[in-house]
C-alpha cells in the first residue's frame, strides 16, 4: 500500500510540473527608449516599441525585398545622409516611372498625426502600406512579399522574436517599419545646443534667428508662424502662394477633403536640416535655400484660397541682401550631423 503511494505521489507531481508553463518558451521582448530632446513637446503617440521590432524595421527599410523583382527599398528614396530626403524632384519607380511629389524627409515622426504632403494617411503604418503597394513607387504585390519573408532564412525567426507569429503578413511588415521610423529623431543640431545654452550663435545666426521670429515686411520674415520651433512645423496645410489659381499643377489637400477652400494646399515640412533636403516644395521646383527666401520676400503669387498668413502679398518682405544672408545662415543651423551619421539608424548590412 506504501509503494502503490508513492507511486501516486510521483505521478501527481509529474503531473503538476507538466501543467506548469515553460518558462524558457514565454514570449518576451526588450523596450526600446526613445531619446526625446528635453525642449520636445510630449510625443502623440505612445505605443509600445521594442528593440526587436525595431531592428527588424530597420533591416526590411533598407531591403529591395519588399519591391517588384527585389530593385528598391525605403531607403534608395529616403537617404540618411540627406536626413531621409532624397535629390530628384520627383522619385524614381522600380519601372522608372516618376512620383507626383517630391519625396518628404523622415524625422521627428512620432509629432506627427498625418503623412504625405496632402495628408491622406494618418499612421506610419498606412504610409508604408500605400507606398509599397503604389505601382508607381515599390510595385510590390503583398501576398508575393509574405511569400518571400516566410520563405527568407532570416525574417520568420526575427518576425518570431519581435511579435512571436508564425506566418508573417502585411501587418507586421509595416508594424516594424513604423517602429524604426519612430527612432528617427533629429534634435541636436548647433540651434539645440545654443537653445541649450551649450554655445553661441554668431552676429549673423542671431540676426538671422530674429528675422525668422518678427513679422514682416521690413523689420522679420515671418517664418515662425508656419515654422514653430522646436519642430520647425506646425503641421498644417497651407498654400503658400506658389502658383495662382489659373497654374495650380497639384490641388494638395483638395484631392484627399474634396473641399474647394483645400485647393493648393500641402503640410508644412520641417525646416530641420533643411541644408540637405533639397529640392524644395511638394514638386521640388526650387533648387536652393536662396530660392525659398526669395519666393517669400517676393510676397507669393495671389490665389483664391492663399493663406492669410501670406500677408505681405504685392509688396513681399523686404529683406535685403544682408538679411535674406542672416535668414539662411540661421536655417544652416538647423543641420543635425549626429543624426544623419548615426549608425543605429544606417544600413544594418553594413556596419
Amino acid at each position: 500500500m506504501k509503494q502503490k503511494n508513492n507511486i501516486l505521489t510521483i505521478v501527481f507531481i509529474v503531473i503538476l510540473f507538466s501543467c506548469q508553463p515553460d518558462k524558457d518558451n514565454i514570449f518576451s521582448t526588450s523596450p526600446y527608449v526613445l531619446e526625446i530632446p528635453n525642449h520636445f513637446p510630449t510625443i502623440n503617440n505612445s505605443e509600445d516599441i521594442t528593440l526587436e521590432g525595431v531592428n527588424l524595421g530597420r533591416k526590411l527599410f533598407y531591403d529591395p525585398i519588399l519591391s517588384d523583382a527585389d530593385k528598391i527599398s525605403c531607403a534608395s528614396c529616403h537617404i540618411q545622409s540627406l536626413a531621409f530626403s532624397e535629390p530628384q524632384a520627383l522619385s524614381m519607380g522600380v519601372n522608372g516611372d516618376l512620383t507626383n511629389r517630391n519625396s518628404m524627409n523622415l524625422f521627428n515622426l512620432n509629432w506627427q498625426n498625418n503623412f504625405f504632403w496632402d495628408g491622406r494617411v494618418s499612421s506610419l503604418e498606412e504610409q508604408a502600406i500605400e507606398t509599397v503597394s503604389s505601382h508607381i513607387e515599390m510595385n510590390g504585390s503583398w501576398e508575393i512579399i509574405s511569400y518571400k519573408l516566410n520563405s527568407h532564412p532570416e525574417y520568420p525567426n526575427l518576425f518570431k522574436s519581435a511579435f512571436n507569429i508564425d506566418d508573417i503578413d502585411s501587418n507586421y511588415v509595416v508594424k516594424a517599419i513604423g517602429q524604426f521610423e519612430k527612432t528617427l529623431i533629429s534634435g541636436n543640431s548647433k540651434f539645440d545646443k545654443f537653445y541649450r545654452g551649450e554655445l553661441i550663435f554668431s552676429d549673423t545666426e542671431l540676426r538671422g534667428w530674429d528675422l525668422f521670429n518678427l513679422d514682416g515686411p521690413y523689420d522679420g520674415a515671418d517664418c515662425f508662424h508656419c515654422h514653430q520651433a522646436p519642430l520647425f512645423t506646425d503641421n498644417i496645410f497651407h498654400n503658400n502662394g506658389l502658383d495662382s489659381d489659373e497654374n495650380f499643377n497639384d490641388l494638395g489637400l483638395y484631392l484627399v477633403t474634396q473641399n474647394s477652400s483645400d485647393k493648393a494646399k500641402f503640410k508644412t515640412p520641417s525646416l530641420r536640416n533643411i541644408e540637405l533636403t533639397p529640392p524644395y516644395m511638394h514638386d521640388g521646383r526650387f533648387q536652393t535655400l536662396d530660392e525659398v527666401i526669395e519666393h517669400y520676400n517676393f510676397g507669393g503669387h495671389i490665389s483664391s484660397t492663399i493663406d492669410p498668413l501670406m500677408k505681405n502679398l504685392g509688396e513681399g518682405l523686404l529683406l535685403n541682401q544682408s538679411d535674406k544672408d542672416a535668414l539662411k545662415a540661421f536655417l544652416l543651423t538647423l543641420t543635425d550631423e549626429e543624426f544623419i551619421n548615426n549608425l543605429n539608424h544606417s544600413d544594418p548590412n553594413y556596419n
